[in-house]
């Protein structure tokens, strides 16, 4: 898989003005100085997306949960009651806790975890996933291109969990078993305000992504007219 020829794809697919997605993987070298960042880690999604990059780690990472669900620490005795008494997202602290365990997170061996724009980098070795942040035309561009070689009522799924971990831990697990899913999200209401009001995430797991970079110019995105009009939409010609 060549990182340049996905974005010549990526872009005739979308238009040359589309928004690159985002590459995030661990590993044990500090590639990007990042300030602590209080409160939700995804506030500094701003900065990826204008090309720049960021290295998390515990001492970075200003929120609890977002310390468990990156897998550099154990969820704290204070995050069921939180999420579930005052945030409001779980009936009770317990299905907070059976969810945890439900997701697979688990604590990761390696000092960092990196966000940075593809375009960026020079290959996709050691690459966890793809985070795609995406408005409701383009999104259905990649359901569509998800859902092309494969009859699973799983291609797509929206399991629930806050912004980091729809997109974070899930991807992660999937793709460390090798898995098919692919998944929306940023559906956390605590999350929303860092993001527009129309913009949703779509996370490929490399498991799948190496499936479906042979399979982008085959499907509908390439030579139908039905997507045409999508896309002159999308490059704000309608």
């Amino acid at each position: 898989m060549d990182i340049f020829t996905f974005i010549a794809n990526y872009r005739e697919a979308f238009g040359e003005q589309i928004e690159l997605p985002i590459a995030f993987w661990y590993s044990d070298t500090l590639e990007y100085p990042t300030e602590k960042i209080n409160g939700c880690l995804l506030k500094a999604m701003n900065k990826v997306r204008a090309g720049g990059g960021i290295s998390l780690n515990a001492d970075v990472i200003g929120c609890g949960g977002g310390k468990f669900y990156t897998g550099f620490a154990d969820m704290s005795n204070y995050m069921p009651n939180f999420v579930s008494q005052k945030e409001k997202c779980k009936q009770t602290p317990e299905m907070v806790k059976e969810y945890a365990k439900l997701i697979g997170t688990s604590r990761t061996t390696k000092q960092y975890l990196h966000f940075t724009r593809i375009d960026t980098l020079s290959s996709f070795d050691s690459v966890e996933g793809l985070l795609f942040l995406v408005n409701p035309d383009v999104l259905s561009g990649l359901a569509s291109w998800a859902f092309y070689d494969t009859n699973s009522p799983e291609a797509i799924v929206t399991p629930f969990g806050s912004g980091c971990s729809s997109i974070v831990t899930t991807t992660i697990c999937e793709n460390r078993q090798g898995g098919k899913r692919t998944f929306l999200g940023l559906f956390d209401p605590s999350v929303r305000p860092y993001f527009e009001k129309d913009l949703l995430s779509f996370a490929i797991p490399m498991s799948r992504f190496k499936e479906m970079y042979d399979t982008m110019r085959q499907s509908c995105l390439f030579g139908t007219h039905t997507w045409e009009k999508t896309k002159k939409r999308i490059e704000g010609e309608e």
